[in-house]
């Protein structure tokens, strides 16, 4: 398949990562930037449940008296999954938005805890897991707070670095032992790429302008094109973007938000290749993790399916992971373009 027009890819109108505001892209970031005591959020999704400082504060009074004299502030972030608030100066209050990722607060409180001691990279520690009420419906949790900022180009000193730390964390992962398969088991990922299909050409048709729709297009195609996944577990984290990776001191610290963690496609996890790493980054990550070329068109296809679906989504709501997608796609297609 011949490499597709752009390859010039400055004619691709896709903002680079800095488009994620300093400390205010994650639930975990420095940078604290409290909001309106007292006003929720704004929403993100039509069906998501109203939050605000005063629920906030009343789940703590009544849940865990201890902690009520902490106080309570609204944290600005571009998550999407958790409204976030600050309990005093070392944690923090996670509370699910919408009821279709509510459970991945208690995933991360059960897994975490397991994970942790296998990962060089700092990870969120659950403290307590609080219960739904008559007022707010979905289990909600306290977390120690990690002092960090979103990962950006301009705030790590090294990106060959950055992608040896991030592929020894996915390492790290794949090497951890699989829990039995049964009822409990927790599984990560996404559907397969052929049934994603229609999906994906639906949001590439959404975004319009914002992308090279033929060119995606093609890239999706030769995504679709590859060997399907064996079903062969490892056990992922099944969204490392840059929201979820904290830096400090120039270097990679953290990663955050594990609410999505289980057994699946080891090729989920390639994902920085493109969301997080230009070609210096992206080449050596896929070296290090050890990424065969199907297994690399399958990570890119998987990338794909997120990319199309962050652009149109949350173009009005949250343009900073809109602006994610567009990077990927940008990502995506140089990637194909230096194959060729």
């Amino acid at each position: 398949m011949p490499c597709w027009q752009p390859c010039a890819l400055d004619d691709v109108l896709i903002p680079d990562l800095n488009e994620f505001p300093r400390g205010g892209a994650q639930p975990y970031a420095s940078g604290r930037q409290p909001g309106s005591d007292g006003e929720p959020q704004v929403k993100l999704h039509d069906d998501e449940v109203d939050i605000d400082t005063d629920l906030v504060r009343r789940l703590v009074a009544e849940q865990f008296p201890h902690l009520n004299d902490l106080p309570v502030t609204e944290f600005s972030s571009t998550g999407t999954v958790n409204a976030i608030y600050l309990l005093g100066d070392e944690l923090c209050v996670r509370l699910p938005r919408v009821q279709r990722w509510a459970s991945g607060l208690e995933r991360e409180c059960k897994w975490l805890p397991l994970l942790a001691p296998s990962l060089t990279l700092q990870v969120p520690a659950p403290v307590v897991k609080g219960s739904p009420t008559s007022y707010y419906p979905f289990v909600w949790a306290i977390f120690r707070w990690i002092d960090g900022e979103t990962y950006a180009p301009d705030r790590i000193d090294d990106e060959r670095r950055a992608a040896a730390d991030l592929a020894q964390f996915v390492a790290e992962l794949r090497r951890k032992d699989l829990p039995p398969i049964d009822d409990e088991t927790p599984y990560g990922g996404r559907p397969s790429l052929a049934e994603q299909d229609a999906a994906v050409r639906a949001w590439i048709g959404q975004a319009g302008d914002l992308i090279d729709g033929p060119a995606v297009t093609a890239a999706w195609e030769d995504a679709l094109s590859g060997p399907a996944w064996d079903g062969t577990y490892a056990w992922i984290h099944s969204d490392l973007v840059p929201p979820n990776l904290l830096v400090k001191d120039g270097r990679l610290r953290a990663v955050i938000d594990f609410g999505a963690t289980g057994l699946g496609d080891p090729a989920t996890d390639l994902n920085p290749a493109w969301s997080v790493f230009g070609h210096v980054g992206r080449t050596l990550f896929r070296d290090l993790v050890g990424a065969d070329d199907d297994t690399w068109r399958r990570g890119r296809g998987i990338a794909i399916i997120q990319a199309a679906g962050l652009v149109p989504y949350y173009v009005v709501t949250n343009p900073a992971y809109s602006a994610l997608g567009r990077r990927m796609f940008r990502e995506i297609l140089a990637d194909i373009c230096y194959a060729r």
